[in-house]
């Protein structure tokens, strides 16, 4: 069994880490476009393309099952994925449905992209969300994330100023909408009161992969793991330290 997982750039990584664990025996390849990152602030049709793109890449490296784990390129680009290969391809959405039975509101933090992008928007209306959700596009995390900057002070003063223009009080959940959000778990938990809950769609995501693959996990004894940055081969030590850091976020909510 080989699982591609593709992301702008390391976001997706976050996706990866739980993977790791809940399958054993998969081949894995990891491919991040960070010289095209970020997505979130270009339009649907260039996000399309640079998506379609790296999808036929991975077709071609024979995976079987093709993992979006990027909010904002499921966002724009899913249903052209879908129409254009045949093979599984399973996306991510702002987990909102988790919070539809507070009786507060919902803070759904993403790209400028998912924000405008109508799949959000058709999600919010499905579960009856409407007048619960709030929606704040942050695109600064994702720069501060592919630059390895995940507490300085400067993170901390945005994630600060963004949050402090809503009511904080009256939210019962901060849904992460963006991969490359998971990274700053630990500033969120710090600034929020502690009565907001932090959620996010990996679980979601990895039930769906099980889903897909008829609720089988284990294909073999070990897995393994290919590493490609915008279609270079990388050393996947490379993503060690992003890996340890999700490993220490994992444990907040």
């Amino acid at each position: 069994m080989k699982i591609a997982v593709f992301d702008s750039g390391i976001g997706g990584l976050s996706l990866l880490n739980e993977a790791l664990k809940a399958f054993c025996g998969v081949d894995f390849i990891y491919f991040a476009d960070n010289l095209n990152a970020p997505y979130g602030t270009k339009s649907k049709d260039e996000i399309t393309k640079l998506t379609i793109n790296a999808a036929q890449f991975l077709v071609e490296q024979n995976v079987d099952m093709i993992v979006i784990a990027c909010n904002t390129a499921t966002s724009a680009a899913i249903c052209e994925l879908r129409a254009s290969f045949s093979l599984p391809i399973v996306g991510m959405e702002p987990a909102i449905k988790l919070g539809a039975n507070s009786s507060k509101d919902i803070l759904v933090v993403a790209t400028p992209a998912t924000i405008k992008g109508n799949k959000l928007l058709d999600l919010i209306h499905r579960v009856n969300l409407e007048t619960k959700t709030r929606l704040l596009g942050m695109p600064k995390l994702v720069e501060f994330a592919q630059n390895m900057d995940f507490d300085s002070i400067e993170v901390k003063k945005y994630i600060k100023d963004e949050l402090s223009k809503f009511d904080l009080d009256k939210t019962e959940f901060l849904v992460l909408g963006c991969t490359h959000f998971n990274y700053f778990k630990d500033s969120f938990r710090e600034l929020l009161p502690a009565h907001v809950s932090i959620i996010d769609g990996i679980n979601g995501t990895i039930k769906e992969m099980m889903r897909k693959l008829g609720n089988i996990s284990k294909f073999g004894e070990k897995n393994k793991l290919r590493y490609f940055s915008s279609y270079e081969e990388m050393d996947t030590k490379l993503i060690e330290p992003y890996l340890k850091r999700l490993d220490e976020m994992s444990k907040i909510s």
